[in-house]
């Protein structure tokens, strides 16, 4: 696939548009039919937005400055931000932000310098256009909310633990890990956990390693022990370089709060404080947490090592940290609301945790966390996360749990590592109807037998006036004690939590729940208040129809047969193929533990637990943070992506439900990561910033560097993915030794052929790098089918495997062709890759138009509604502009009455705003239009229209379009020509007509 060309909402530098962040090709931002003034009752635009200049954060500087030396650390070094010259450079980014948004009349909320050059404000739709067009700014981004992304040990199940375990290798679990710092961006941290006791920190310095000649010889484990220095906890790390910290106090969290192991926590809440009223605000504000989701994951990446895990009478016994020996740095910026709407954390904030991440030197970054929808890659937060990769930092991510569905990942730039969660072996339990007839699940609370009871639907034992959906839900205070006292209760899943269902069953003297799932969903082992056994259909279907049957009976007995295969990965981790991507980076990257993950927890917001079950892609993120650690403990100075290859690389497949090896790439990238291999991969395949932003020019984001294009297939990746295999594609990669050996090529993927180049690399020396090709040709792979395989290397009893997926296309075909006049015809060429082609005219449509003027600088909005069915939609927004005015159309696609994204539509040389939209998925769209008057007096008039058409499969049509040949039997890979043939449109309106091939793509017909 070549580079594709800048996106629609990217505009050359000079001109007025290079701006608001939201891919316009990858998102697919609709429009709508015709609308009606919104009036100024409903500003949506304006809000709360990330402003990025053009100057290099502190991570990246190069020295393009006079007199301001370079920042940016060394290869194996990290970033120093005490020196003069960072806090001159500092300075000096901070001057520029608050510069900018003086010249649109904003004041800076927030200033961001180390990972990203960014500053947080408010913003009206006039100031937007206004820093669209202002020279330096690369960047426009509103504040999102981002959220926690919700064997029977993970750490013996990866092989960790026990006399031939990795943490044997390391020397023992107390030096797994030693002398790492990761950083926990979440909820904040329960320091009273024994997973997290420590010695209090001390002013004693350690013996050795202080960054002067040692006076003596180091004390055993004492040489990476943090210390105190005033409120600064200092800690030399592994990597040669120094982690400075502090523990900032705040509601519960005193100083006294931090230990050796918790050694240092700050918070970032700016951006949330000042959109949440206090009447709705949960929680500490403070380094404290409340929730449990981030005691959870700083507990699952580094908690101690065999701390007892009990719940009341239940003992599940030691459970440790993957990296047990490494510290913890929390940055707390994911926050609590009483209603639960605004709960999770604003891209400012989270920017804000991350630039500190990097300036205090951590090794490592968990985020667990992520947005309704994936991320641009130069969304600020990634765009942070990127300069923190940059800076050395390996950086986990959270695919999310939104899955099965397919492209519904976030976190998918490749500088991060973007996790899967997978299944470990369940605990079980039994349902044993009163039939004879027997039902494993999962249970973590079946510890003796109960029964036999009643069996009886929530519904039939309900309270009088309770609503009959609501009690089958076992919705609190539903159900009727003198019905349900002394029965096991049958509950549906959804709506509300599920340990509030069983909570409900025991208010109401239940001797246990069955929790059964109404269609294919996962099982839980959450810790209930009464004995539950957790099942998914159909067998969950049979029990609740059979507890509708009347003196229905059942016994729930701890265990069970035929309990499912693992590792599979989880129906809620959430699905490839990335769409910010374009299907030539293969995401998600790995898989991990994250079903039934036992871990310390905050007791306020688990009933008081110290310990629980918690699942999802938030729990997988922390293994592979964790397992970053301990490579760093062995290798300090290597680079992110190094360590990331040789997790992918010696990754093996997960299962599917009959118990065979998945080959499903969208769902566990290269499969359930190995911790006992992955420290001897054997080769690596390593990329950095640069690579990155060749790669970013090649999707078409203008990254104003300077970096020239690269085909996105050819990122030096782990992975090998082609969005669209078109007859043929060579890729490129480069591969270093971690040891010498002959490596020899195996391509495996049905219905290509491929070949290698060179096919044998020969290393006589670690450290030597070798570059391949690898040519695919289609032969009887299906078009726009997704076809996965695998490139193997082999030298002896080592292999490194590379996932391959690619999809063969059907056609390359222009976006949009253009035509004038009533009649008339437009011939243009495309290009087929298989030997039929078919092509079919939809419309045309030319829909009512909206007139209107704006005086002066100002601005209208409108919304309106996207049929279902629609194929593609158009928007236009014609300007009559005064002559040095600027017009401009800021809009975003709303879903729930909610405005999810903004995007900026430029005015072309004819003054009209166009924006095409294939396949479009909003419910309404928003749209802001917008003047500027640059004539001094603020009197002038600008004249509009607005119009949308909407193409669906029956719409009433404005004329006729024709396109020919509609079906032909061709040479793939051979151009052909296309006549679309229009007559009867109107002359004085614009009509937007529909081409659509074979594959579901298509060509926009602009008349008039």
């Amino acid at each position: 696939m070549t580079p594709q060309p800048r996106r629609a909402s990217r505009i050359r530098r000079g001109t007025i548009g290079a701006l608001l962040t939201t891919t316009l090709a990858a998102l697919g931002l609709p429009l709508a039919a015709p609308a009606t003034a919104a009036g100024p009752a409903g500003p949506l635009a304006a809000g709360a937005y990330l402003v990025t200049l053009a100057d290099q954060p502190l991570v990246t500087y190069d020295g393009s400055i006079d007199d301001i030396p370079a920042t940016r650390p060394v290869q194996g070094r990290k970033l120093d931000v005490t020196t003069a010259d960072a806090k001159r450079y500092r300075a000096h980014l901070i001057d520029e932000q608050a510069h900018v948004a003086k010249t649109v009349g904003a004041t800076v909320r927030q200033h961001y310098a180390v990972t990203t050059n960014t500053f947080s404000a408010q913003l009206n739709a006039r100031q937007l256009v206004r820093l669209a067009a202002t020279k330096g700014v690369t960047g426009i981004a509103p504040d999102r909310l981002h959220h926690a992304t919700d064997d029977k040990n993970s750490t013996d199940f990866l092989g960790l633990s026990g006399r031939k375990g990795l943490w044997a290798s390391l020397g023992g679990s107390a030096k797994a890990g030693k002398g790492i710092v990761i950083g926990d961006i979440d909820t904040g941290i329960w320091p009273e956990s024994a997973s997290f006791k420590a010695p209090a920190l001390t002013t004693r310095k350690p013996t050795g390693n202080s960054g002067k000649k040692p006076t003596g010889k180091p004390a055993k484990d004492d040489r990476y022990r943090p210390y105190r220095d005033g409120t600064t906890t200092v800690m030399h790390k592994a990597d040669g370089a120094t982690f400075t910290g502090t523990c900032q106090t705040g509601d519960g969290f005193t100083a006294a709060d931090c230990n050796e192991k918790i050694i240092s926590a700050r918070y970032f809440a700016k951006g949330w404080l000042q959109g949440v009223p206090e009447s709705n605000r949960a929680g500490y504000i403070s380094p404290r947490d409340s929730e449990g989701h981030g005691t959870h994951t700083a507990s699952t990446a580094a908690g101690n090592a065999n701390v007892r895990a009990t719940v009341g009478s239940d003992d599940f016994g030691a459970i440790s940290g993957v990296a047990p020996a490494a510290a913890v740095a929390v940055y707390k910026a994911l926050w609590e609301s009483k209603d639960g709407t605004q709960s999770g954390g604003l891209t400012s904030d989270l920017v804000a945790a991350i630039d500190q991440a990097v300036a205090d030197g951590v090794d490592v970054i968990n985020y667990s966390l992520g947005a309704q929808f994936e991320s641009d890659y130069d969304d600020p937060s990634q765009t942070a996360l990127r300069n923190a990769a940059a800076a050395g930092v390996f950086v986990a991510t959270a695919g999310g749990n939104a899955g099965p569905d397919a492209s519904s990942l976030d976190n998918t730039a490749p500088w991060t590592t973007t996790v899967a969660a997978g299944t470990i072996a369940p605990y079980t339990g039994t349902v044993t109807l009163g039939n004879g007839k027997s039902y494993a699940g999962i249970s973590t609370s079946v510890h003796n037998t109960v029964g036999s009871a009643p069996l009886v639907r929530a519904a039939a034992v309900k309270a009088a006036g309770a609503d009959t959906a609501d009690a089958d839900l076992c919705v609190t205070g539903t159900l009727d004690p003198a019905l349900a006292a002394g029965k096991i209760v049958v509950c549906d899943r959804g709506t509300i939590a599920r340990a509030d269902k069983s909570a409900e069953v025991k208010r109401v003297g239940g001797l246990g729940m069955v929790l059964v799932n109404i269609h294919d969903d996962s099982t839980d082992g959450d810790l209930h208040s009464v004995p539950t056994v957790h099942l998914n259909v159909p067998e969950a279907t049979t029990v609740r129809d059979y507890a509708a049957t009347g003196k229905a009976t059942a016994t729930l007995t701890r265990g069970g047969t035929g309990s499912a295969t693992y590792p599979q990965v989880t129906g809620f981790s959430s699905r490839g193929p990335s769409l910010a991507g374009n299907g030539d980076l293969l995401k998600p990257d790995i898989t991990a533990p994250g079903a039934t993950i036992l871990a310390a927890v905050a007791p306020p917001g688990n009933h008081g637990r110290d310990f629980d079950f918690y699942s999802g892609t938030s729990m997988a993120t922390p293994h592979i943070a964790g397992l970053a650690a301990l490579y760093f403990s062995e290798h300090p100075t290597w680079s992110p992506m190094s360590i990331k290859s040789a997790m992918m690389t010696t990754a093996s497949p997960t299962k599917t439900s009959d118990g065979k090896n998945s080959d499903d790439v969208f769902a566990q990238g290269a499969g359930e990561v190995e911790a006992r291999t992955m420290l001897r991969p054997g080769l690596v395949y390593d990329s950095t910033e640069r690579d990155w932003l060749a790669y970013l020019e090649g999707v078409g984001i203008d990254t104003r560097t300077g970096t020239k294009a690269i085909d996105p297939s050819d990122l030096n990746y782990p992975s090998i993915a082609i969005g669209e295999l078109f007859g043929t594609q060579t890729v490129t990669r480069t591969v270093i030794a971690t040891s010498a050996g002959t490596y020899r090529a195996k391509v495996d993927l049905p219905g290509i052929k491929a070949k290698v180049s060179p096919s044998v690399l020969h290393f006589s020396h670690a450290g030597q790098k070798r570059t391949f090709t690898v040519k695919l040709d289609v032969t009887t792979a299906r078009a726009g089918a997704v076809d996965t395989g695998s490139l193997t290397w082999t030298s002896g009893r080592t292999t490194v495997r590379s996932p391959i997926v690619v999809t063969p296309q059907s056609v390359h075909a222009p976006a949009e062709v253009k035509g004038t006049g009533t009649d008339g015809e437009n011939t243009y060429s495309v290009t087929p890759a298989t030997d039929t082609f078919v092509a079919t005219a939809y419309g045309p449509v030319s829909s009512p138009l909206t007139k209107g003027t704006l005086t002066g600088t100002g601005e209208i909005y409108y919304e309106a509604a996207v049929p279902a069915g629609t194929k593609a939609s158009q928007i236009s927004v014609h300007f009559d502009l005064a002559d040095g005015n600027i017009g401009g159309v800021v809009w975003g696609r709303m879903f729930d009455g909610a405005l999810r994204d903004v995007a900026f539509a430029d005015v072309d040389s004819s003054g009209t705003a166009t924006i095409n939209l294939p396949q479009p998925d909003a419910e309404k769209i928003f749209v802001a239009v917008v003047a500027l008057d640059e004539t001094g007096t603020g009197e002038s008039v600008t004249p509009y229209t607005y119009q949308a058409n909407n193409i669906t499969e029956n719409s009433p049509a404005t004329g006729t379009v024709t396109v020919a040949p509609g079906r032909a039997r061709v040479t793939p890979g051979a151009p052909i020509d296309l006549t679309a043939a229009w007559s009867g449109v109107p002359s004085d309106a614009r009509s937007t007509a529909w081409i659509e091939y074979s594959n579901g793509a298509g060509t926009f017909l602009t008349l008039n």
